[in-house]
């Protein structure tokens, strides 16, 4: 598991242990991630502080791995554009560092977290697979990027690889310390702290926010799916789209405050709207999401309230 210290990663480390795993081995250099998003679960976790960069260390921390999690990343539309070198150097030369060394590891499969940003700012709703990439920031460039790499991987060389768009990831750990962080762990401090969120743009753009828990789902089933998706992508979204004003509401609303947003300029490389078509995640690999968008912001607001600093 790269970034297993992270939002999503530990996410997925907890379900793996959930799911039956005995241990998993987790490479993370703190740089986003904390251990102790993992501190529930150290027991069964072999934490090696590891820069996915580094592909002596990496190649030792995949020895005897089965399955890798690609959750490692600078995973930041805006950070990318402010700071593309580094940005690239973890996004590409990283995700290049992970494939060498798990098949020189002898690995069977990667499940790489991919980006629903490579589709751009189509109007057509909901994306598709079938669609024309149209990157429109470094990042989402560099996730497109890490996907021909997954497929040519797993042509050329024998690696099982799966690639999941993420769309809009939402949960408990989620970190809202950065101006780069994701927009509803923003939401949820502000709401907590009783202060306005800076909302960039008119706040009707409109997003597929996903549940982590649904995520973990996903990744578990790409991990365990025939050996037919090898080399794919799919979507990893729910299929549904909430503008940033009606989740501010909406938290305004489980809360029981009034408090106005406050807004900015939009942010450049932003899309306007996104949505997930998961007919083919369905049928490849099973995926069903479970978790409504009030579900998951009420447990996640839950989940602050109770670890909030």
């Amino acid at each position: 598991m790269t970034g297993g210290a992270g939002f999503i990663g530990s996410a997925i480390v907890r379900g793996l242990l959930a799911s039956g795993a005995n241990r998993v081995a987790v490479v993370d250099n703190l740089l986003s991630g904390h251990e102790r998003n993992l501190d529930e679960v150290r027991g069964a976790v072999d934490f090696h502080r590891v820069d996915i960069r580094d592909y002596e260390a990496l190649r030792t921390a995949m020895t005897g791995v089965e399955t890798i999690f690609h959750e490692a990343a600078i995973p930041s539309v805006p950070r990318s554009i402010h700071e593309p070198v580094p940005s690239h150097d973890v996004n590409i030369n990283g995700t290049f560092n992970v494939l060498r060394a798990a098949k020189d590891a002898g690995v069977r499969r990667v499940v790489y977290a991919a980006s629903s940003s490579a589709y751009g700012d189509t109007p057509v709703l909901p994306k598709i697979e079938t669609m024309q990439t149209n990157p429109r920031s470094p990042y989402a460039a560099q996730k497109l990027m890490g996907e021909y790499y997954m497929s040519v991987w797993a042509s050329c060389f024998g690696l099982e690889t799966v690639s999941l768009r993420y769309f809009n990831v939402f949960g408990p750990r989620q970190d809202p310390s950065s101006a780069y962080s994701g927009v509803l762990s923003l939401f949820m401090k502000a709401v907590l702290e009783r202060t306005s969120p800076t909302i960039f743009g008119d706040g009707e753009q409109s997003r597929d926010f996903t549940y982590v828990e649904d995520v973990v789902s996903l990744n578990l089933k790409a991990a365990q799916a025939p050996a037919s998706v090898s080399g794919k992508f799919y979507n990893g979204g729910n299929g549904w789209r909430i503008t940033l004003n009606q989740a501010w509401e909406l938290l305004q609303k489980i809360e029981g405050v009034q408090i106005p947003a406050t807004y900015g300029p939009p942010r450049a490389g932003d899309v306007r709207d996104s949505q997930a078509d998961t007919t083919l995640t369905a049928a490849a690999l099973g995926y069903s999401p479970k978790f409504s968008f009030e579900h998951g912001m009420r447990s996640t607001l839950d989940w602050y309230r109770t670890n909030a600093d």
